[in-house]
């Protein structure tokens, strides 16, 4: 993230360009998306099975506890989709890039950072539970985070190094340096603060023979960031020689950040400086390079948006949205993050990227099995703004349906075409989807997901969607699931309601004691996993397809305004837990051995058990070698349509409409078999 090198070097001189901070009793900006990452990375988590969420959560929790024990307010922005310009789309390719590299390491048994599937929609969902207020841009959040922290004059908290080229008022706080668990008291007093260091630009600027701060945008373009990597500035760094001022014993690109700084410190202001950088360029490449420095300098200026509008009122405007014409139900809701970037994306780029989890890297990644959700979800997208469809990102006029996905194939990504489902009229306009009844909005849920809504009827409102969701995975023939998968990951969506057992005011002694002994022993399970066990692929690749399928199933359900109740992610799936139950599962336990102690869980296990099986493929409960027996059939005589990724739409719609015999255009005979009861 940021700028290339300049993090470590400022670092490196912390005792000139920081200065130290009892931080208390003020408000604070938020960088969300650093702040979700390094937590994530840096709290001794298991990163191999799918995400421990639950662990995840209490961290991120506790994060916010410190804060306000020092009377820290904080303010949580975060990034939204791709900005509209796609600037950024080769380095979202170079990172996809990265992230597959580092998932197969970690799956290999070697280090790597891997954030799981679901961690933005957990860390979103603490900050409901905890009322930390927080706002969802619509593109890259850090002109705004600085423009509002300017507006507050409050610092920012990020570990981005474009905000050490930001002029921020009141500084800019690393997330590597900010103390949070280490709260400390003022002597003589009740009062808590937070150890913490400041980024002075002033102090940087001093440095450097006192520049003008307004040549670090110049020189942060030149050094190469998020936005722009012009091969041509290799020519002027190539020819211009940078003064390094005292020797540097440091790496390659720290050379760069002092030789740059040092040059750019002899200009008294950007047009200068610009103008010498273009005397070391070809004459017939000067006037487009500039146009293009002069763009990307414009990044590090304050933004139009004003955020505090947002906490203060619950709306704000932005000005990247006025000539796109988007319903106002649809930006509302992005901006509250009840809808996800994944949807700005598909809506605005016609273009999504599916991230790859810790799976099996040599069997077709695990996005593969939601894609029927997906072709639904882009159906539902498709005539979102007339201004959209005018769009120049439409080069394929001939295909209308067409959307595209950058996905993992092999250890390289991909970008595939796939094509939305067309659906009848009174579903294809997005600015009147809220207007449709809840029942209409919970059949084309549930005829997506190919379940029954009788099947539901014992299942608590907050697993109603996991327990689709997991009807649609087992019935795909890729999702390869066995019994002991299916039973671990039921076991697994325990966890909650045995945690609000415990916890409940009005519980009865037996009843919790039966519930905390099932809970300690699942955390005990989960304990066992973690050090040094080795990871079943096979297993991992089934898991992160339940999750793709529960991420776009989320998604969907979003879409249609939550027909269905959603669920608490913080304690509804551990990857440690149920890869833990499965090895149990395998050698020495039973379902029905684990769950003696608490009759309320079995019973609650029975209900999804129930509700699931008769999604199940019959092979799922013979012996092992039956089960082996009937696949190498399965193979011999078919594979499944969806792997066929272009052209699928009508194959995709019979196998939508045929999860349920009236189809779409029966709608209004089903509606009468829903109570409205059953949605409260």
């Amino acid at each position: 993230m940021g700028i290339r090198g300049l993090m470590s070097f400022v670092e490196d001189h912390s005792n000139e360009f920081f200065t130290d901070l009892k931080l208390r009793d003020t408000k604070i900006v938020i960088d969300g998306y650093a702040l979700f990452h390094r937590l994530c990375f840096n709290s001794n988590l298991e990163l191999r099975y799918g995400g421990d969420y639950d662990s995840f959560a209490d961290v991120a929790q506790k994060f916010f506890e410190s804060l306000f024990a020092c009377n820290i307010c904080p303010y949580v922005v975060l990034d939204g989709g791709c900005d509209i310009s796609d600037k950024k789309l080769k380095t979202l390719k170079d990172r996809a890039r990265e992230k597959i590299q580092m998932a197969h390491s970690l799956s290999v048994g070697g280090g790597g950072y891997v954030c799981p599937l679901l961690i933005r929609e957990v860390f979103i969902q603490v900050l409901i539970k905890l009322q930390v207020c927080f706002v969802q841009c619509f593109s890259e959040a850090d002109r705004d985070i600085m423009t509002l922290a300017n507006h507050w004059n409050c610092p920012v908290l990020s570990s981005d190094s474009d905000f050490c080229i930001f002029d921020l008022k009141t500084g800019f706080c690393p997330l590597n340096s900010f103390q949070w668990r280490n709260v400390n008291t003022i002597k003589g007093t009740q009062d808590c603060y937070i150890p913490a260091k400041c980024f002075s630009l002033d102090a940087l600027c001093h440095h450097f023979s006192n520049m003008n701060k307004t040549l670090l945008p110049l020189f942060a373009v030149l050094c190469g960031n998020d936005h722009i990597n012009l091969p041509i500035i290799e020519t002027f760094l190539s020819k211009v020689r940078l003064p390094l001022g005292a020797t540097s014993s440091k790496g390659r690109r720290h050379h760069r950040v002092l030789g740059l700084l040092n040059w750019l410190s002899h200009f008294a202001n950007p047009t200068e400086a610009l103008d010498n950088v273009l005397k070391y360029l070809p004459k017939k490449d000067r006037e487009n390079v500039k146009e293009i420095l002069c763009c990307s300098m414009e990044e590090y200026q304050q933004s139009q948006v004003k955020l505090q509008d947002f906490f203060q009122y619950g709306t704000y405007t932005c000005p990247a949205t006025l000539n796109l014409d988007l319903p106002e139900w649809v930006l509302v809701a992005l901006a509250k993050g009840q809808l996800s970037p994944f949807i700005s994306d598909a809506l605005v780029l016609r273009r999504t990227i599916l991230h790859t989890q810790v799976e099996n890297m040599q069997q077709p990644n695990a996005h593969r099995v939601s894609l029927p959700i997906r072709q639904i979800i882009y159906g539902l997208l498709l005539n979102a703004s007339p201004r959209l469809e005018n769009m120049s990102w439409n080069a394929l006029p001939s295909q209308p349906l067409a959307f595209s996905e950058v996905e993992r194939i092999n250890k390289n990504i991909k970008t595939s075409i796939v094509n939305a489902v067309e659906l009848p009229k009174d579903h294809s306009d997005l600015s009147k989807l809220t207007e449709l009844s809840l029942a209409k909005r919970q059949i084309l849920l549930l005829e997506t997901l190919k379940v029954k809504q009788t099947i539901l009827e014992r299942i608590p409102s907050s697993l109603k969607l996991p327990i689709s969701v997991s009807c649609y995975w087992l019935q795909h023939t890729e999702s390869k699931a066995k019994l002991h998968h299916l039973q671990a990951l039921l076991l697994g969506m325990l966890m909650g309601p045995l945690h609000a057992i415990i916890t409940s005011p009005d519980k009865e002694d037996l009843q919790e004691d039966g519930a905390r002994m099932l809970y300690e022993e699942f955390q005990r399970v989960k304990e066992q996993t973690r050090p040094g066990t080795r990871l079943d692929l096979d297993t991992a690749h089934i898991f992160c397809q339940w999750q793709c399928c529960l991420q776009m199933g989320m998604y969907l359900n979003q879409l249609l305004s939550t027909p269905l109740p959603e669920p608490d992610l913080t304690r509804l799936y551990s990857g440690s837990l149920v890869h833990g139950l499965c090895r149990q599962l395998l050698t020495s336990a039973s379902v029905e051995s684990l769950l003696r102690m608490c009759p309320e869980a079995k019973q609650l296990y029975d209900h999804l058990f129930s509700a699931t099986r008769s999604y199940a493929p019959a092979e799922l409960f013979l012996p092992k070698g039956k089960s082996n027996s009937k696949k190498r059939r399965q193979k011999k005589h078919g594979t499944s349509w969806s792997k066929n990724r272009v052209g699928t739409t009508s194959d995709a719609r019979c196998w939508y409409e045929g999860s349920n015999r009236f189809g779409l255009l029966m709608v209004e005979n089903l509606e009468e078999q829903i109570e409205v009861s059953e949605f409260e």
